[in-house]
């Protein structure tokens, strides 16, 4: 048991707070870790996707339970991060909807990729690559869609359509994602010389991208709301796991696309939680310390959930 602390987790976390000590030492300044991050997530990630999403088996991978299990945990997680802000904390529509959105996005790239392939190995992430297809989509639909509603600006169901997907179509994740999946479904080599340097972009991908989250993390202080942001982190790292494990029990999900589905669920808001807080300008201290608070709290909890998986 505590092996697996030492061998899966420790390794990913330390190098978050190799980035984190970094930055917080001046080594490296704000602007070099935001080129690093912009670098990693608008680059190499989306390589890393598109790779993964080109090659992985669809029909092994996209299994509709897995994905039912998943986003269903995540829909309710939505609903219970907006029904306790309203209820519990008093706060506004626009605040509430902010505060769901740090429930609903679990970091299931930069976090969840890293702990499943140490956990279970490269070969079991077909599960991740099938979450992360639908991640950001699903959920900057559900909160761009719910926050206009709210806001209510006039602009009609036109309106809301138009900034949900220009909000996704603007994401180089998405597009990575979309550009896999035309290669899968129509059988398109990718060339075997940019293969290979896809290889060399995508070794640099999870240690870079984990390495500015910790610098990045220097930039948020948690301050305040600390109720709310306990709240966030329980049902972001507790609650959203707990409902995707019975869902996933209850279809029969088979082992290993059960522990990415957990796994997934189980992680820290990731920074989009901020970004769409910051987007609105909303919420946002809660989401600048949920994120980082839950990603420290999640070394401990990321055990737990391990521990009872294996």
């Amino acid at each position: 048991m505590f092996q697996t602390l030492i061998d899966v987790i420790l390794p990913v976390f330390l190098v978050i707070g190799a980035g984190y000590a970094a930055t917080r030492t001046r080594f490296f300044n704000d602007l070099q870790i935001d080129a690093l991050m912009r670098f990693t997530q608008q680059f190499a990630i989306p390589c890393l996707l598109f790779r993964a999403i080109a090659h992985i088996d669809l029909s092994a991978g996209f299994d509709p339970r897995l994905l039912a299990s998943f986003y269903t945990g995540a829909a309710l997680c939505f609903l219970l991060g907006i029904a306790g802000g309203r209820l519990f904390f008093r706060r506004d529509w626009e605040d509430c909807i902010a505060i769901g959105f740090c429930c609903l996005f679990s970091n299931s790239v930069l976090l969840g990729l890293p702990i499943t392939e140490r956990a279970y190995g490269p070969d079991s992430l077909t599960g991740n690559y099938a979450i992360i297809a639908f991640h950001a989509p699903f959920c900057y639909a559900l909160g761009i869609t719910s926050m206009e509603i709210v806001r209510n600006r006039g602009a009609g169901g036109l309106g809301t359509l138009r900034a949900t997907f220009s909000a996704m179509f603007r994401n180089v994740l998405i597009l990575g994602i979309g550009l896999g999946f035309i290669f899968n479904v129509t059988g398109l080599p990718i060339p075997g010389v940019i293969d290979d340097a896809l290889g060399l972009i995508i070794r640099a991908a999870l240690p870079c991208a984990l390495f500015a989250l910790g610098g990045l993390l220097v930039q948020y202080r948690p301050e305040g709301d600390l109720r709310t942001i306990a709240y966030v982190c329980m049902i972001s790292l507790m609650i959203h796991p707990a409902l995707v494990w019975a869902f996933g029990k209850s279809l029969s999900l088979q082992q290993d696309l059960f522990r990415s589905a957990i796994l997934n669920a189980s992680m820290a808001p990731g920074v989009n939680a901020y970004i769409f807080a910051n987007m609105y300008g909303r919420a946002k201290r809660v989401a600048a310390s949920s994120v980082l608070i839950a990603t420290g709290s999640s070394v401990f909890t990321i055990w737990m959930w391990l521990t009872l998986l294996n």
